[in-house]
C-alpha cells in the first residue's frame, strides 16, 4: 500500500489512472457498432457485454463515451423513456449520420 501524501486524495489518483488506461476511440467505435437502433447507455452496455467488449454489462462502460459522442456530434440524444432494468427515466441515444 503506498502512503498517502498530504493533500492528496487517493481517490482521484486512482481515477485519473484508470481514466488513462481506457482506449477511449476504440470503445467510441465498439458502442457505435453495437448500435444498430437508438438504445439506452444500458441497453449499450449489455450489447457491448454480449459482444464481448467488455467485463460486465455496467453502464459505466457505455455512458462516459456517449455524453462525449454526444458532445463531438456522433450521436445525439432523441429522446427519454422508462428503464427496463432500473425503473428509472434516461436518455436513448442515436447515431447521426
Amino acid at each position: 500500500m503506498e502512503a498517502r501524501r498530504p493533500g492528496e486524495n487517493p481517490m482521484q489518483t486512482a481515477r485519473a489512472e484508470a481514466h488513462e488506461t481506457v482506449d477511449k476511440e476504440k470503445r467510441c467505435r465498439q458502442i457505435l457498432e453495437v448500435m444498430t437502433e437508438p438504445m439506452t447507455a444500458k441497453e449499450v452496455a449489455i450489447e457491448l457485454f454480449v459482444h464481448g467488449y467488455v467485463p460486465t454489462a455496467d453502464r459505466n462502460y457505455s455512458a462516459p463515451r456517449l455524453t462525449e459522442m454526444t458532445r463531438d456530434g456522433r450521436v445525439q440524444p432523441i429522446g427519454r423513456k422508462k428503464c427496463t432494468y432500473t425503473g428509472k427515466t434516461v436518455t436513448i441515444y442515436a447515431r447521426r449520420g
